[in-house]
């Protein structure tokens, strides 16, 4: 069980593996013009029940592609936050749970479709940028997974966070203080 998770999502865990994907696209003709080298649904298929197993929670970042392929990831619960190119509609029937925007999934971790700026106190685990090319900018930390840009393996984020992955980022609490602080010094002349 991933500890740091808010309360909400802790059942993503339960019994299992969180893994994040973004992108896969699932027979979208335009991938071989984002990327020459897009693999086959199958293939995916295949990469993605390698890591996957039954007890496991998959955490799509959206822009699924054809749902037909969904009821093929070994994962017990999946989860889907829309994309760009997800209707809601399509995937009520292969998705456990459906997010619309940003989640926020613990203290630290923001999960998105579409990279999100300027968040200096948390990780921003997303997909979208199919060129890994995005200008990422010092004041945010970011984790790409659009499909082609990670190998179309999804990544384990028990591990990540285990690894330490967000050992380098001040929360929001601690920044909020940190600022009602630094105000206090400034009017006491400290």
């Amino acid at each position: 069980m991933i500890q740091s998770l808010y309360e909400p999502f802790r059942h993503w865990s339960d019994g299992g593996s969180v893994f994040l994907l973004s992108d896969t696209h699932f027979d979208d003709s335009d991938c071989k013009l984002m990327d020459p080298n897009w693999v086959t649904p199958e293939e995916q298929i295949k990469i993605i029940n390698s890591i996957v197993r039954k007890g496991d929670t998959f955490v799509c970042l959206g822009d699924v592609g054809n749902a037909k392929y969904v009821p093929m990831i070994n994962a017990r619960r999946k989860v889907l936050l829309l994309g760009n190119h997800d209707a809601r509609g399509a995937y009520k029937k292969v998705f456990d749970e459906i997010y619309a925007g940003p989640l926020f999934i613990s203290e630290k971790i923001l999960l998105s479709h579409e990279p999100i700026h300027g968040l200096t106190w948390c990780l921003n685990i997303h997909g979208h940028d199919h060129n890994g090319t995005e200008p990422y900018r010092e004041d945010c930390k970011y984790l790409n997974l659009a499909a082609n840009v990670c190998g179309y393996t999804p990544v384990n984020l028990g591990k990540l966070i285990k690894k330490g992955i967000l050992s380098d980022i001040v929360g929001i609490h601690r920044v909020t203080i940190n600022q009602a602080t630094e105000r206090k010094r400034k009017r006491e002349g400290v």
